[in-house]
């Protein structure tokens, strides 16, 4: 039986033009190191998920490979690209600052940057959750840092960038990598569901890059814990389900019952939310956003703005057209003094 291999892992990027949603780092590197004006520390800060690690993989293999092509693609057959793509690379190591933030570890590290490399021009050094080591650590990290050997290049990576001593930050080159656009990711997942033989609907693959919140390894296991439920067909409705996630069909609906004044359908919609388990705060966070997207449906030109699906554009625009500006009042008229006497009697017992 063959063996399960996560998305995130099968479809790690291999080079620099394969990144998702990270255009201004990867040009920036590969303009680099087209010019040779690689600095020797650099950091990639940013969320979860959006590729600092496989960024800072791929600088390190390029500028390791001996045969290293126009588009600066690897060759895959020289030393140093071998012994990367074996998983046991002489020039590239790892360090997880998480479980090895002590000053030991940090002179360890030093002890192995003033060996030479055996094998290519340059030793790479990937130091995640960089904000993990303790304050002695970095001031122990801070001269060599600064003043390398000319074949030691430093990647420092982490999601808290408030948490590096500004005397580290001085020192590196500093990348800040963005949140994910959600048309970027659904495109990933699109490409990666036609790879895997899975056909799955343009809406359901929507929601799931809005689930993630800018992270592409969030959104792909995400994908597979779907794929895991429904098999080869990922719809709306099984996402809808599984992720726990209102349906924008409560929302258009909603939105109905109130330019109406229709009460009682606005109060059976809202009592089906919550006896579904969703919280009444998160649904009414939800028609405040579906609210001003209306807003900005109202005109055609400002359409391609919305994060949603195509097929949701095109409704949005449909109410939109529909729904004037000033939505009217939903009390109806006899229910105008009572909702007046409940508002002064609840001011007096503020008062009081």
């Amino acid at each position: 039986m063959e063996s399960f291999v996560v998305s995130a892992r099968k479809y790690r990027p291999e080079t620099f033009d394969t990144v998702v949603g990270q255009e201004a780092v990867t040009s920036t590197l590969m303009n680099a190191i087209r010019t040779k004006h690689l600095a020797s520390a650099f950091l990639f800060t940013g969320p979860r998920g959006v590729g600092k690690t496989t960024c800072a993989r791929i600088l390190a293999r390029t500028i390791n490979c001996e045969r290293l092509k126009d588009d600066l693609t690897t060759c895959g057959e020289c030393a140093p690209c071998k012994t990367f793509l074996e998983g046991h690379s002489l020039n590239i190591f790892e360090l997880d600052a998480a479980s090895n933030n002590s000053v030991d570890d940090i002179r360890n590290l030093i002890l192995q940057v003033s060996i030479a490399p055996q094998v290519g021009e340059k030793k790479v050094y990937i130091i995640d959750e960089v904000h993990m080591l303790s304050q002695a650590a970095f001031n122990a990290f801070l001269k060599t840092l600064e003043e390398p050997p000319p074949y030691a290049i430093f990647i420092l990576a982490t999601t808290e960038k408030h948490k590096i001593l500004p005397t580290i930050l001085s020192r590196c080159q500093v990348f800040d990598f963005r949140r994910i656009q959600i048309a970027d990711i659904t495109k990933h997942l699109a490409s990666i569901a036609k790879k895997e033989g899975i056909e799955a609907e343009a809406q359901a693959l929507h929601v799931i890059a809005q689930k993630a919140d800018g992270g592409l390894r969030d959104a792909l296991s995400i994908f597979d814990q779907l794929v895991s439920f429904s098999g080869n067909r990922l719809t709306y409705q099984d996402v809808v389900k599984n992720l726990n996630v209102l349906d924008h069909e409560h929302y258009f609906s909603m939105t109905e019952s109130i330019v109406k004044g229709d009460v009682p359908a606005a109060l059976v919609e809202y009592n089906s939310i919550l006896a579904n388990g969703f919280d009444g705060h998160l649904f009414v966070t939800g028609l405040a956003r579906h609210f001003r997207d209306l807003l900005v449906s109202q005109d055609a030109r400002t359409l391609p703005l919305l994060e949603v699906s195509e097929d949701l554009v095109k409704r949005y625009g449909a109410q939109a057209q529909s729904t004037p500006r000033e939505i009217p009042n939903p009390w109806p008229r006899p229910l105008g003094p009572m909702r007046h006497a409940i508002q002064a009697e609840q001011g007096a017992a503020h008062a009081g």
